[in-house]
């Protein structure tokens, strides 16, 4: 494994070809409810199932955990699992890759009612440790200390000393088994929320292999050659599904809107996870699943997550932290302010059924090298002329919304030299991290 050289701050770190993970960035949930939903089921296969998980997948941290976990969960209290999405397209990859999608989900099997809170990849942070490096993105903190290995504990500690609420374990997933995991519970419904178009072969509107999706509505048409219709469903496979959650570029919510998508998929999953148990119950299944997950829930875990929490997931709030748009440079970020951030904090500490406290540092950390940044809300004040901010307005309600007189652009063949290359990259940042929203 190459040595991995210290990031600069605010640059991001992108090797590799275009179109080496056409399917980055986005979070493999369903396996996080995965592991919650069945633990019912591995009394059925137990010696093979748990050989599976302890064997491939239980990877524990370095990190003392901020309560006792054992006793959380023997006594069936709610718990916390932040679930990290890597960019890249196996765990066993040459390099570390980053957290791009990152959902802390809380279960209260008391009130029967699941939490889904979304924290978006670009919320700027001073990295606990790493203070010297600010400004840096969130989902850069699972390559610190930068040693050509990643680590989940410094994530944990970044998101828990940001939000002041307890992580009681964690899952890293990529996007290999979605397919299967979808097709095996024999497709999912989503009614889209908005109206737009997909190609898989170009991350776009245009090209081949393209889904058009309709605002309200489960039914999809899928084109093969991207211009004939080839069928129309209401119910998603695996391919239609990663469609579903990949779009970024004509989505007017960006980057919120994508996570609303993949948690729509998530909650449309855990609805079927019921029809999943016949299909699970096999030693091959479940070592290509260990092949894309680490997590440190271990098998004894799972099994109390099975019999205790099941009935949590029959009830599911979805939400995301609420950003500010700001550039620092050329590099964009996201600002959660405090108000935000507080507002997240009560609600995750209601779940979890703790008293309410103050939300955490603005930054997590606390920045050591004399950069100030101004987040909109008068906690400090802007000192670089580099920097844009941008006014923070509290949302009218914490979910994404669109408006309702938003269409997607009506599709248009290509000319014969187009290709995917030549769509515009992200603003603020380099032409290689175009890949980064595949």
């Amino acid at each position: 494994m190459p040595k991995t050289k210290p990031l600069k701050a605010g640059r991001e770190r992108r090797p590799g070809k275009k179109n080496r993970h056409l399917i980055r960035n986005i979070l493999l949930t369903v396996f996080g409810v995965f592991f919650i939903a069945i633990g019912i089921t591995f009394f059925i296969a137990y010696s093979n199932i748990k050989g599976a998980i302890n064997t491939n997948t239980f990877v524990p941290t370095k990190l003392k955990k901020s309560r006792d976990v054992n006793s959380v969960l023997n006594d069936g209290r709610p718990v916390s699992i932040l679930l990290m999405g890597t960019d890249t397209g196996e765990l066993g990859r040459s390099w570390v890759g980053r957290t791009d999608s990152m959902i802390l989900v809380t279960i209260n099997p008391k009130t029967k009612r699941t939490l889904l809170m979304s924290i978006p990849r670009d919320s700027m942070i001073a990295i606990p440790g790493y203070e010297d490096t600010f400004p840096q993105k969130i989902n850069a903190a699972y390559e610190y200390p930068a040693n050509g290995q990643g680590h989940p504990e410094t994530t944990i500690r970044t998101v828990q000393k940001w939000l002041n609420v307890p992580i009681d374990f964690y899952v890293i997933v990529n996007m290999g088994a979605l397919e299967e995991v979808v097709n095996r519970a024999g497709g999912i419904s989503v009614k889209s929320p908005l109206s737009f178009a997909f190609s898989s072969d170009t991350a776009h509107a245009y090209g081949a292999h393209l889904y058009r999706f309709t605002k309200d509505s489960d039914q999809y048409s899928y084109y093969a050659d991207g211009i004939n219709l080839t069928k129309t469903s209401r119910v998603m496979d695996g391919t239609a599904a990663l469609a579903f959650a990949r779009m970024r570029y004509e989505d007017p919510l960006s980057d919120y809107g994508r996570t609303l998508r993949q948690r729509l998929i998530l909650e449309a999953i855990a609805k079927k996870a019921g029809s999943l148990i016949p299909q699970i119950i096999n030693q091959r299944f479940l070592n290509s699943i260990s092949k894309q997950a680490q997590t440190d829930l271990s098998f004894n875990d799972m099994l109390a997550l099975g019999s205790k929490y099941r009935s949590a997931i029959k009830r599911i709030d979805s939400d995301h932290l609420q950003g500010v748009g700001y550039k620092y440079g050329l590099i964009s970020f996201e600002i959660i302010p405090t108000k935000e951030r507080q507002r997240a904090t009560d609600k995750i500490r209601k779940f979890l059924g703790l008293p309410a406290g103050q939300t955490g540092p603005k930054f997590a950390g606390t920045v050591s090298n004399g950069v100030v940044i101004d987040d909109g809300t008068q906690d400090s004040t802007a000192t670089a002329a580099s920097q844009q901010s941008y006014t923070y307005t509290p949302p009218a309600a914490p979910a994404a919304s669109y408006s309702s007189s938003y269409t997607a652009p009506a599709y248009t063949a290509p000319a014969a030299s187009s290709t995917a290359s030549s769509a515009p990259p992200v603003t603020g940042e380099s032409s290689s991290s175009d890949d980064s929203t595949k």
